[in-house]
């Protein structure tokens, strides 16, 4: 479980088009121990439903925890978080701060928040869009989602080894395939935008199958993403990521994934089904790779 909480505190409270901003974080405890300049990716939907025993989150949170630990990443997507999940996470993981925004303003509804290990990375620049015809819009809906979809990216510079990168995360629609589409352009179209010649990042729940749905077809087509799971010089076995707390399924549909775009070579990719007896932490399992970025 996460070290001992030294010291709470918020930073860069920010009023943007009358939404409350977060970018929130808590003080290092300890030196980092690795040195390596390989960065720990995960992408994980934990669920943010209040589900009864055994699946409410105060249980599933100790499982969490766990993961966290096992994984140690340096930068963590979360999907589909409520508010007090993400408090939660930030008291699980000491040594790091996070940025996101509900995606109808403020703290309200999902978070789709970028956790960073405080010590490796300086945020250079942040901002959220919404996934529709408006997406400067805050809680814009437009495209027949049954929820408010929206992106969450950053800017860093490694403080390790001077590179600089961004991270995007999303969650598209489970319900419009139209919705899944027109965002996988939208996202592309303004990851196009960024600086030119830095790698990027790409984690989320998309709600469509790699390798075998439209929005895959976009987001690894020509001048996009590749999929770090294809690319891997190694990857531990394949199994369907959304598990929906059942056994884990090999070589089932992978609809959580994580993307990379410009000089990022991968490592080593898992999905990870950990449970405890029946339990598990989410409904879905987490992703990780271990990339080399720039170079």
């Amino acid at each position: 479980m996460p070290r001992r909480l030294l010291r709470h505190r918020w930073f860069w409270p920010l009023v943007a088009a009358g939404a409350l901003v977060l970018i929130s974080g808590f003080a290092l405890t300890e030196p980092m121990a690795r040195g390596d300049a390989t960065v720990r990716v995960m992408t994980y939907n934990v669920r943010g439903v209040n589900d009864p025993p055994p699946r409410d989150w105060r249980t599933r949170l100790k499982l969490v925890g766990h993961l966290l630990g096992r994984h140690d990443p340096d930068l963590l997507g979360v999907q589909e978080a409520r508010w007090h999940q993400i408090r939660d996470l930030a008291e699980a993981l000491p040594d790091y701060r996070w940025i996101g925004l509900g995606s109808k303003g403020g703290t309200r509804d999902q978070f789709l928040a970028i956790f960073y290990r405080e010590q490796r990375f300086e945020v250079l620049d942040f901002d959220h869009f919404w996934l529709s015809d408006t997406p400067d819009v805050i809680g814009s809906a437009t495209w027949g989602n049954r929820y408010v979809r929206m992106v969450t990216w950053a800017k860093f510079r490694d403080r390790r080894t001077g590179a600089t990168l961004y991270q995007v995360n999303t969650h598209l629609d489970n319900k419009s395939a139209d919705s899944r589409v027109k965002s996988a352009h939208l996202i592309l179209d303004r990851v196009r935008a960024f600086q030119r010649g830095v790698p990027v990042i790409f984690t989320g729940d998309f709600n469509a199958t790699a390798e075998a749905s439209p929005v895959y077809t976009i987001l690894t087509g020509s001048d996009a993403f590749h999929d770090t799971w294809r690319t891997a010089r190694q990857r531990g076995p394949q199994y369907r990521t959304i598990g929906r707390w059942r056994p884990p399924l090999r070589g089932g549909k992978r609809v959580d994934w994580i993307l990379a775009r410009g000089k990022i070579e991968t490592a080593w990719t898992e999905i990870d089904p950990y449970r405890v007896g029946g339990l598990y932490a989410s409904d879905h399992y987490p992703v990780i790779a271990h990339l080399k970025v720039g170079g």
